[in-house]
């Protein structure tokens, strides 16, 4: 639930922005804002978030009008001519007025105005549409873990008839996101007023989720105060439409995904072949090569066309990888690595813990770079083998880890099916778990679950409380596991058994989640390979293409650009040098890897992998245009 802070309770910049903008909050302009304001469930008021955005937009749009006043003002009069001229011939109906001479001041005070109110105008729309995103981010994570919340509610309905308490453990779930922190706003809701009614339509009125979490929470309502049979039955009925809907889902992200991929290498094909196009047209077009004064220094007009190409390559992979993640499933996206907390502890899981290797890596960065400047190579040259040198152990290390995620994946799926053979037959869970460690090699998996069944033994004295204890096991067993799939489905174990539910109903359901999930990962899984293959494909043929030009097609053209006279064709001899154009091609080329290495391993398993992919890349592409001597 959203805060409400009073003036007094702010700090001091949050206490003058609210003194000079707060009022707009009261607005007939800000209506549509309030309304998402209440799906985005923000820390902090809706009138101190509005403050903040005017006050960033003020600052924005001053420093906008300062800077621009300032390049008006120190431009050449020339250039400012021919931009005035462009755009005055260009326009409609502006290039059949005669305009006078404007002096060159008036200009600069008028662009400064008028991009100040601008950026200031755009900076307020952007705060607007921030809500919106915050909104859509929570309706899409709803999205994905409504359904295993139901399912898991249908478990618990079997066992324990108060509604507070299952929804509470619920809300205790990690694993189910944005529809656990729903469920304990109701919760919170329901202890201020108390009537959980109340609660539940409060939130249901409130939430981004208007299609999925807000009839369910009403539905769930009405079924509660009939009877514990009804919502039972319920929740048995809407977990399986919400799997239905979420398969379609799961399809339509696939479709989108396709999509991506196609615009994804037409975006990072047609650079490279615009600057090959350009250098090779510099022999017959001369004003490619006049000089052009930039921030960086004077280049040539090609030359900004290389570095502009550059740019839009990373720019556009950066895009690419970020949508990837947004659109791809949740059950696909990678676990959340952490360092640990102890320099100690991050030593000792460097070789298993990304997050780890990451962190200790980074001390040989600076190490690695100087050696690098030492030995004569050129600076672009050091800051990518630096990042080939970081990248690739990083990258392998999340790899090794993934791998091991998957074969305990693979075997917590006969681990559950093990010790739901021995609760069917009546023997209690912590002997079950007992017996399968015993009897059943579980590879990966062995050592967590001789560890699990050795403190279940510990809770099973008389001396323990059995029920707290069984709950700490299981849940010190889920962080030792460290997968997602153990944590949303061991974590269903823990509440369902302390809630009572038929111990055996407990595991058939589990059974049926866990080879839902695992058959579902595995099937995204095949799917974003080849989202990875297209990555490599387009890298590679880039490679290719870029070094069969700069064998077989710049020393021709730098031969006939030393022709002269005789063809009645003017021809720079300068036009083309073949050592200036080959790193320029390089350049291109090593954007390229970098934007399709993040994109190939951001689709695989995430931002661990894209550093593995892009660094692969970057170092194959050096390799190759080394060893031809192209370098």
């Amino acid at each position: 639930m959203a805060t409400t802070e009073t003036p007094r309770q702010l700090n001091p910049f949050d206490r003058g922005l609210y003194a000079l903008f707060a009022q707009h909050a009261d607005s007939d302009e800000h209506d549509s804002d309030r309304e998402q304001y209440r799906g985005a469930n923000l820390d902090t008021s809706f009138e101190v978030f509005l403050a903040r955005v005017y006050g960033l937009a003020w600052a924005s749009g001053l420093t906008t009008s300062v800077v621009l006043l300032v390049f008006g003002t120190v431009l050449p009069p020339s250039v400012l001519t021919e931009l005035l001229t462009f755009f005055q011939q260009g326009v409609p109906v502006v290039n059949l007025i005669d305009w006078p001479v404007v002096p060159q001041l008036v200009i600069a005070v008028g662009l400064g105005l008028g991009s100040g109110l601008f950026t200031r105008w755009l900076t307020i729309r952007i705060g607007s549409a921030y809500l919106g995103w915050v909104g859509s981010a929570r309706r899409t994570d709803i999205a994905a873990t409504l359904p295993g919340a139901v399912r898991y509610l249908r478990v618990l309905a079997s066992g324990e008839h108060d509604q507070r308490a299952m929804l509470r453990r619920v809300a205790d779930q990690d694993a189910y996101g944005e529809t656990a922190i729903a469920f304990q706003r109701i919760l919170n809701r329901a202890a201020l007023t108390g009537s959980l009614d109340e609660g539940l339509e409060n939130v249901a009125s409130e939430t981004p989720s208007r299609d999925l979490l807000a009839p369910f929470l009403l539905k769930f309502r009405e079924h509660a105060n009939q009877s514990a049979d009804a919502l039972e039955g319920y929740l048995q009925m809407e977990g399986r439409l919400l799997s239905h809907e979420q398969s379609r889902r799961h399809e339509r992200a696939t479709g989108f995904l396709e999509l991506l991929a196609e615009l994804f290498v037409v975006l990072l094909v047609l650079p490279a072949l615009l600057v090959l196009i350009v250098t090779i047209m510099g022999v017959l077009s001369p004003g490619l090569s006049e000089s052009v004064v930039t921030p960086l220094g004077t280049t040539t007009v090609r030359g900004v066309i290389v570095l502009g190409s550059a740019g839009f390559v990373l720019g556009a992979g950066a895009a690419a990888s970020l949508l990837v993640t947004s659109i791809r499933p949740r059950s696909a996206s990678a676990p959340a690595y952490r360092a640990p907390e102890t320099v100690t502890a991050v030593l000792e899981s460097v070789t298993v813990n990304p997050a780890s290797a990451a962190r200790v890596l980074a001390v040989t960065v600076p190490v690695v770079a100087s050696g690098l400047w030492v030995l004569g190579y050129r600076p672009v040259n050091v800051v990518l083998l630096t990042y080939v040198a970081y990248g690739l152990p990083v990258g392998a290390v999340a790899v090794r880890r993934a791998r091991l995620d998957d074969a305990k994946d693979r075997e917590i799926q006969d681990f559950v099916h093990a010790v739901s053979g021995h609760v069917s037959l009546g023997r209690p869970f912590s002997d079950a778990v007992e017996r399968v460690a015993r009897e059943v090699d579980l590879g990966a998996l062995q050592s967590d679950i001789d560890q699990l069944a050795f403190t279940l033994g510990l809770t099973a004295s008389p001396e323990s409380d059995a029920t707290d204890g069984r709950a700490a096991a299981l849940d010190q067993f889920v962080d030792h596991v460290g997968t997602p799939m153990a944590e949303q489905t061991i974590g269903l174990v823990v509440g369902a058994l302390d809630a009572g539910s038929d111990a055996e109903d407990v595991f058939e359901t589990l059974q049926t989640e866990i080879g839902r999930l695992y058959h579902e990962r595995k099937a995204l899984r095949a799917s974003l390979l080849v989202y990875v293959a297209v990555g490599w494909t387009t890298a590679l043929l880039v490679v290719g293409i870029v070094v069969a030009v700069n064998a077989y097609v710049l020393d021709g053209f730098a031969q006939l650009a030393t022709v002269s006279g005789g063809s009645g064709i003017a021809i720079d001899p300068d036009a083309i040098d073949p050592a200036r154009d080959r790193y320029r091609f390089y350049l291109v080329t090593q954007a390229t890897m970098l934007a399709c290495g993040w994109f190939a391993g951001t689709a695989s398993r995430g931002r661990y992998e894209a550093l593995l992919h892009s660094a692969a890349l970057v170092a194959i592409a050096y390799v190759v245009f080394a060893g031809a001597g192209m370098l």
